[in-house]
């Protein structure tokens, strides 16, 4: 794996959208997701994550990849806390350093922001995205044991979490 080059990453732009929406439906499986696939003229940018939302990786000008970033629930008291809503890299960018470039450039930007922590909730099968989460100094703070029934099989869901200051 080479090592990841931040100077790709980006904020997601409206232009973005086919794009992305094409790399969503691409990349979806229930390693990942609780909920089924993104049907083909859903709108990428929900209307509570618009591109400011999204950091994304380019390469050779390309998208093949994105971070959506949010808070994890609406109130004031929870509003130091920066929230990873989801990550995807395309099949052909995986393993040269893409999801490793997003997630520091997510963690930087939140810090930059004066974000205190950064959470996530990752699928307990999904052991690829827990080894990234966890060598970037991401811990596990919390478990719920066969949360979600996918594609036959229960599924544990798992909060991880990591300071910023």
């Amino acid at each position: 794996m080479s090592e990841p080059n931040p100077s790709f990453i980006r904020t997601a732009r409206a232009e973005d959208e086919d794009a992305l929406r094409r790399l969503d439906r691409a990349v979806w499986s229930f390693m990942h997701s609780v909920a089924g696939p993104p049907a083909p003229d859903a709108p990428f940018f929900p209307k509570d994550a618009g591109p400011e939302a999204h950091l994304v990786a380019e390469i050779d000008g390309r998208v093949v990849g994105y971070v959506r970033l949010g808070t994890p629930t609406p109130l004031p008291s929870n509003a130091h806390v920066r929230y990873i809503r989801g990550l995807a890299v395309a099949e052909e960018a995986r393993g040269k350093g893409v999801g490793r470039a997003l997630l520091r450039a997510a963690v930087a930007q939140a810090r930059g922001k004066g974000f205190r922590r950064i959470t996530l909730r990752v699928l307990g099968h999904n052991t690829g995205a827990r080894a990234l989460y966890e060598s970037e100094g991401f811990v596990v703070e919390g478990l719920q044991p066969e949360e979600f029934f996918l594609d036959g099989v229960y599924v544990d869901d798992v909060m991880m979490g990591k300071r910023l200051l």
